[in-house]
């Protein structure tokens, strides 16, 4: 955690380098964005690997309620797919 000088102080320069070159930040911004799409992506399959256990150690109904949530998260995920790749 930083203090509340430190904070400040590296929102100024986040806000200078922001502002200065754009085209660096944006670079910065995408590899951010494309690793969190990675670990999202990742997680989506080892949920879905992992949905046969759920059903067979928590019962059916555990089972629907995880299938219906992935099968939203794939929804979102359909609808949003340029974000991830």
């Amino acid at each position: 955690m930083l203090s509340k000088e430190d904070q400040r102080r590296f929102e100024q320069i986040t806000r200078h380098l922001r502002e200065s070159d754009p085209a660096f930040f944006a670079r910065l911004d995408s590899r951010a964005r494309a690793r969190r799409s990675r670990y999202l992506m990742l997680l989506t399959i080892v949920l879905w690997a992992s949905l046969p256990a759920t059903t067979v150690l928590a019962g059916r109904m555990a089972g629907a309620i995880c299938a219906v949530v992935l099968l939203a998260n794939a929804a979102v995920m359909w609808r949003y797919r340029r974000r991830w790749l």
